[in-house]
């Protein structure tokens, strides 16, 4: 079990938890974007027991000792993410980590350009892609990374004020596209694109197809998300908008 130390909002729906390690000495030493599966037992009505067991990539960094950090998106009627909204500092969660859940390693060579297709809470695992490729010492061949990141309203983007951060300070090696699709139209939000990620938006914004081992595309959001631009999470093959652009299956990862 992992103790709760501290839970910070950063949206109407969504903060960040950060958990103790059960040895204070050492990191997380978690792979890149791989997740750690969080399990809860909850007791029905009937008295039984029942497990509830969820995905969770940390947006920490093994560089922290003795803790890591979750971004929680609290949705309507989700147990998991209901019961983690209304833990207490101290209150504890079980953790466990599987080899199954590991994507993609870094380095990402001979990557030279990503493309990464995001929606809500799909963005905990791009940002610990992020930290491989922005952070110190960084890969030894630049890559240029380029995100699509769909949100309902600029107050549900998760993580925003990093990417952004990251988006400045790195102008030459990222760059994020910010797309809501429910903002309310009298708003004066302008820093993205209204409506929905689309095939255009992808065409002008990532490698294409015809650069092969060279580009890879990183997909990671809701199950609808998947189902539009590469096929379910599940399956190997590649359907859907990318594949209608032309992209192959080993230059897609579903995460």
């Amino acid at each position: 079990s992992c103790k709760l130390l501290e839970k910070k909002s950063v949206s109407e729906t969504s903060s960040v938890l950060r958990f103790e390690l059960p040895d204070t000495s050492k990191a997380l030493n978690l792979s890149t974007c791989a997740c750690i599966l969080a399990r809860l037992e909850l007791k029905k009505e009937s008295e039984e027991l029942e497990q509830v067991i969820r995905p969770y990539t940390p947006i920490s960094t093994n560089e922290l000792i003795g803790s890591f950090d979750l971004l929680v998106k609290h949705y309507p009627n989700s147990k998991m993410s209901g019961h983690m909204y209304e833990m207490n500092v101290n209150d504890t969660l079980d953790f466990k980590h599987i080899d199954f859940n590991v994507k993609i390693q870094a380095p990402f060579k001979p990557c030279t350009r990503i493309g990464m297709i995001v929606g809500g809470t799909g963005i905990t695992p791009m940002i610990q892609a992020l930290h491989a490729i922005l952070g110190s010492g960084g890969e030894e061949t630049p890559i240029k990374v380029d995100m699509l990141y769909g949100s309902r309203t600029s107050d549900d983007i998760l993580g925003k004020e990093l990417l952004d951060k990251w988006a400045k300070e790195n102008k030459d090696l990222f760059s994020v596209t910010h797309v809501l699709s429910n903002e309310p139209e009298e708003s004066k939000w302008d820093e993205g694109e209204r409506g929905f990620i689309t095939k255009e938006l992808i065409e002008s914004s990532f490698g294409p197809p015809s650069e092969g081992e060279k580009v890879k595309i990183f997909v990671c959001g809701p199950p609808p998300m998947y189902d539009v631009f590469c096929g379910p999470r599940t399956e190997t093959d590649l359907t859907g908008v990318l594949k209608d652009i032309g992209y192959d299956a080993s230059q897609v990862y579903k995460f």
